[in-house]
């Protein structure tokens, strides 16, 4: 049934990398504090950087619970199921940090996603996870469902944005804070290097 697997490598990153949405969880410290888990998708907008490094590209939204999470303590999972083809779920825990686009090394990671346009997104900074721990199970109850296409209304509606405007935007949206009351996205956002 499940493994667990000391790298991506293989049949688990041409999985990995053929899926064209995944989910983040974490959680914050305290034992009542709200868990978060995402959605995320959009193609060309994660990468494998090594046998054990991921990163994604983290969009303007309405909250920043994922930043704020990994600003206080870094654990994350990462989790991909197979909605065509063979059943398959792979997760990997690991420990996140969110490369603000200030960040030195912001300019570099952003280079690993070339087949995307970042500013059509309004993005707020690169994940970085470091795997820990890499498993997969079988996947027997996922349903099958196809994959059409991205959605383009993410891109037209961040596109028309510029640094003050997003900044302006994020400060009616609970991204300085999460909703425990955690640190999230420093405002006014940095600005863009690209």
């Amino acid at each position: 049934m499940g493994k667990i697997y000391e790298r991506i490598d293989g049949r688990l990153r041409t999985f990995i990398e053929a899926q064209p949405l995944f989910f983040t969880a974490t959680a914050p410290l305290s034992g009542d504090g709200t868990v978060n888990l995402s959605p995320k998708g959009l193609k060309g907008s994660f990468a494998v950087l090594d046998e054990l490094t991921f990163a994604y590209l983290d969009f303007a939204g309405s909250n920043a619970e994922t930043v704020a999470h990994l600003r206080e303590n870094g654990r994350i999972t990462l989790m991909w199921c197979a909605f065509e083809g063979p059943p398959n779920i792979v997760r990997v825990h690991g420990r996140g940090e969110a490369v603000l686009r200030d960040d030195p090394r912001f300019k570099e990671l952003l280079g690993r996603f070339p087949d995307i346009d970042p500013s059509l997104h309004g993005l707020r900074a690169i994940i970085v996870v470091t795997a820990e721990t890499i498993r997969d199970s079988c996947g027997y109850a996922v349903p099958f469902m196809t994959y059409d296409e991205d959605r383009d209304l993410h891109a037209r509606r961040f596109a028309r944005e510029d640094d003050d405007s997003l900044s302006a935007y994020f400060a009616t949206r609970q991204i300085a804070t999460s909703l425990d009351g955690l640190p999230g996205l420093p405002l006014p956002l940095p600005p863009s290097t690209v």
